[in-house]
């Protein structure tokens, strides 16, 4: 085999590696400008991290990590029942949800005192997103959340790729097309 085509072989290689490694299809949330005006809040972090090793329960008591979602985009927002904004856009969450079959939306309540979240999202037209809690707050830790709600966007590969402080239009059109483009590959 020549240079040429040893060469040839070689970048092919690389390619189908990089491929692997970044997730076949994967398209990076990098760009401000890309994004819908009903996103706004949502700043794409640069470079991507890691999401956190950390675990919430559901209302049964059961533990569930963030990386049990690996293979998804998760639209992970953090709530509780005492923040306006919060319950708010908690229906707007259940629609995009609903919307966008390959988006996974834990929405996780915060609060610390006990409460019945089931039956709260189901007042609250949002009981299709189920009944998440982290009372010791460690997601608004491991985040850094400075307030309420915070919405974390992580790709399939585990990473944070932007990060939402304050509420934004979830189930706009457009915010719906966005996310389908980004779960459609």
């Amino acid at each position: 085999m020549n240079r040429k085509m040893l060469a040839l072989s070689l970048g092919a290689v690389l390619v189908l590696a990089a491929a692997v490694l970044y997730g076949i299809g994967h398209k990076p949330v990098h760009d401000k400008a890309a994004l819908p005006k009903q996103l706004a809040a949502l700043a794409p972090q640069n470079p991507a991290k890691a999401a956190p090793a950390v675990a919430f329960s559901d209302a049964g008591g059961a533990r569930h990590a963030l990386s049990d979602y690996k293979g998804k985009y998760v639209l992970l927002n953090l709530w509780a029942t005492w923040c306006a904004p919060c319950v708010a856009e908690l229906p707007a969450l259940a629609r995009v949800s609903g919307a966008v079959p390959g988006l996974q939306v834990l929405a996780v309540n915060m609060d610390k005192t006990p409460v019945d979240a089931v039956a709260f999202l189901k007042s609250h037209n949002a009981g299709i997103l189920g009944s998440l809690k982290d009372s010791d707050v460690v997601l608004m830790r491991s985040f850094q959340v400075v307030g309420m709600p915070t919405t974390v966007l992580i790709d399939p590969t585990g990473k944070v790729v932007a990060k939402a402080e304050g509420p934004a239009e979830w189930d706009a059109p457009e915010s719906i097309e966005y996310f389908k483009s980004l779960t459609s590959s």
